[in-house]
């Protein structure tokens, strides 16, 4: 009986999939990227207090617009100071939290929503197809930022009210595309044959349609991520998100606007930083969405 670990059988037989998997990863130079910075990001977020230099809240008005040391200033700021003397590193550091936080969270919220949603359209299909549906073109009138400004001033800024805010309107992307995926799984024949056999709704869901469409709900999740990143700081430099004094992407760079023309690193830092990111979010969730695919699987 031949041996599986026979390294003459595995080279008769080919790689498996899950070396296919690691293979196809390996290769591919938008996912490491993304991986790398986005990994980098919250280890740096997570060691925020032991990274830091100096206390993100702490003020000094003898040391404010302190430049950064390749623009002549000192090691004791590498970054700089801002308009009131807060190291502009160390609020940086704890600035990646509040980002990747919010886009984490607002996604998952959003996610949970749009899925299930999505899915019972998808499989039910008839008045329930119908009432998706409607909810979705509704939401899809609806725009976003309008809405998000309008309710955030109603309840007021803060972290906890702009995930909030941003989950519940950030669904809609989920619905469509897990609706068209599932129409489409839910024609396959293993899906008939489950049904066929007895299996239970919940059972065909979670283990016929779930692992099917799960590649386009990665490509999602990545992509409502990204927005909701790039919405909180839209919200924040509009002075409606996160507030004062707490770090925020968004809040530097508002809070440096009005010095933009005489001290343009106020702005380029942080934006760099959202930049790159939500560059990383995006290429990574393409480069898993091109290494999951079915059709790619071996």
């Amino acid at each position: 009986m031949t041996d599986a670990t026979d390294p003459l059988y595995q080279e008769v037989q080919g790689p498996t999939p899950r070396q296919m998997l690691k293979l196809r990863a390996l290769g591919h130079k938008g996912l490491i990227f993304g991986l790398i910075v986005v990994g980098l990001l919250v280890v740096i977020a997570i060691l925020a207090p032991i990274l830091a230099p100096h206390d993100p809240y702490e003020q000094s008005l003898m040391n404010r617009m302190v430049p950064p040391v390749f623009l002549g200033g000192t090691w004791e700021h590498p970054l700089g100071t801002d308009h009131l003397g807060r190291d502009y590193l160390s609020r940086l550091i704890y600035g990646a939290r509040v980002s990747l936080l919010i886009g984490a969270v607002a996604a998952l919220i959003s996610g949970v929503i749009g899925t299930a949603m999505g899915v019972a359209a998808g499989y039910f299909g008839g008045k329930v197809d119908a009432v998706v549906t409607f909810l979705i073109n509704v939401r899809l009138a609806m725009p976003v930022v309008l809405v998000a400004l309008a309710v955030v001033a109603i309840l007021g800024g803060s972290l906890t009210v702009v995930v909030c805010v941003l989950g519940l309107l950030l669904w809609d992307r989920f619905a469509v595309v897990m609706r068209a995926s599932t129409l489409q799984v839910s024609r396959r024949d293993y899906v008939a044959a489950a049904q066929v056999i007895g299996a239970s709704t919940p059972r065909i869901l979670l283990t016929e349609i779930m692992p099917n469409i799960f590649n386009n709900l990665i490509v999602v999740i990545t992509l409502e991520m990204a927005h909701a990143i790039l919405l909180e700081a839209a919200l924040s430099f509009l002075g409606l998100g996160v507030q004062p004094p707490t770090p925020s992407w968004g809040l530097m760079v508002s809070e440096g606007k009005n010095m933009m023309l005489f001290e343009p690193w106020l702005v380029l830092i942080p934006g760099a930083v959202l930049f790159l990111l939500v560059l990383a979010i995006n290429l990574m969730g393409d480069g898993l969405r091109d290494v999951t695919a079915p059709e790619g699987r071996s």
